[in-house]
């Protein structure tokens, strides 16, 4: 009898230590990308069928509450905001990194390490030294290499600055020669752009500089809002808050059960497949306590107010796993609600103090970047300034660049250039 029990508690070991294999792969990826995580387990397996969630048509699955919220302006909007995530601006530079433009390991390495650290606006900001120090290659060398983004789609990507990247984008435009020394000028001295007015050309020069790109990524950053949330968080009919899976998007798994054979290969196939479906539960489960825990951690925010502090390890307490874990289940999953959709990872935010999160914090930069005087834009110690008065916190200002930094809001010289332009 007590071998059989040490027998059945083996069983059941391997059993969870099966689905645990398969849900953590599950887990981490994006909603999108799920069923790609899942195809290693399926293609193995003569006894699963698997059936794409993204069959159905999308508008029947989005709560109406969130349809009819402030996602967006018009109705059609609201659908392709919580659309499906084109090709990634990565993606499209990874296939040019190859003859003609980038023929050597090097100039491969190079082009490589300048993609891994564009800014979300498409601005390169890599340490340039630091990889020609590590990789002996010269500084001079390298430039040559990054200048060759010139000619890469969407052109003007991998520029330093705004000014480089309209340079860029002026090789590739339909400028006359005449006008080309010109619009030179004007680049490199954008903030004075209306100081040639009175130049022959100019009306051509401002009509090639309307149809540049500025930021170089900003058809790209369109896309990638175009994402599938994994948890819709709204208040229903009876106006208490609700999460609901975004199950509807998940692949349905079918297990044939009708071979006629009992065979050790099938029956071990068999255990494999629910095996497999035990771990989407998993990860369901898993996402669904996470959106509970937000809901209860941050529920000011979906009535109107700001995120507060809530720490990974908060999360990760509750769960009795290691925030790593926790960190890599959240990563790439989004939540809609009627303020729009947002990255799971947002509602997860340090504290300046006790009740203020650094989420608070950027919201209300934001604020001020968007009503600033265009003429005399906000001075990192200004914007300093008016957040310790707001929120009664001690900062410093290398803290307002970081934060601006992390929001692709530029510096206040580069800002009044901007407004200038348009």
């Amino acid at each position: 009898m007590a071998a059989l029990r040490q027998t059945h508690s083996v069983e059941n070991k391997h059993k969870l230590s099966n689905t645990l294999r398969n849900w953590l792969p599950i887990l981490h990826s994006s909603l999108s990308d799920l069923g790609e995580a899942m195809t290693p387990f399926v293609e193995a397996n003569p006894v699963i069928e698997v059936k794409s969630g993204y069959e159905e048509n999308f508008e029947k699955k989005i709560p109406k509450k969130i349809i009819s919220g402030s996602v967006s302006n018009s109705r059609t909007e609201k659908i392709e905001a919580l659309t499906v995530q084109k090709k990634s601006l990565y993606d499209v530079l990874d296939e040019q990194l190859e003859a003609p433009l980038f023929p050597t390991p090097i100039s491969q390495s190079i082009a490589s390490f300048v993609v891994a650290n564009l800014d979300e606006n498409g601005y390169y900001e890599g340490d340039s030294e630091a990889f020609c120090e590590n990789n002996n290659i010269d500084m001079s060398e390298f430039e040559k290499i990054r200048l060759r983004f010139a000619h890469v789609e969407p052109v003007g990507i991998a520029a330093k600055n705004i000014s480089e990247s309209f340079m860029f984008q002026l090789d590739s435009s339909d400028i006359s020669d005449e006008a080309y020394g010109l619009c030179t000028k004007v680049i490199e001295n954008i903030e004075d752009i209306h100081s040639y007015s009175d130049e022959e050309h100019f009306s051509e020069v401002m009509r090639v500089l309307g149809t540049f790109k500025n930021p170089p990524a900003i058809e790209y950053q369109e896309e990638s809002a175009q994402i599938v949330p994994d948890l819709m968080i709204f208040f229903n009919e009876n106006e208490s808050i609700e999460v609901k899976l975004n199950d509807a998007y998940y692949p349905t798994i079918n297990i044939d059960t009708s071979y006629g054979v009992e065979h050790e290969f099938i029956t071990q196939k068999l255990k494999e497949a629910k095996s497999l479906v035990d771990a989407l539960d998993m990860r369901k489960a898993t996402l669904y306590k996470v959106g509970l825990m937000i809901v209860e951690y941050q529920y000011e925010f979906f009535t109107g107010g700001q995120i507060m502090p809530l720490t990974l390890k908060t999360l990760a307490d509750e769960f009795g796993h290691n925030p790593s874990t926790i960190s890599r289940a959240i990563a790439n999953k989004y939540i809609a609600c009627d303020r729009g959709v947002f990255a799971m990872k947002e509602f997860f935010t340090t504290a300046i103090d006790e009740d203020v999160s650094n989420a608070a914090i950027k919201e209300f930069l934001i604020g001020l970047v968007k009503q600033e005087s265009h003429l005399k834009p906000l001075s990192d110690m200004k914007l300093l300034d008016l957040i310790q008065d707001k929120f009664k916190v001690k900062m410093v200002r290398r803290t307002i660049a970081k934060y601006r930094k992390q929001l692709n809001i530029a510096g206040s010289s580069e800002r009044k250039k901007l407004y200038h332009l348009h």
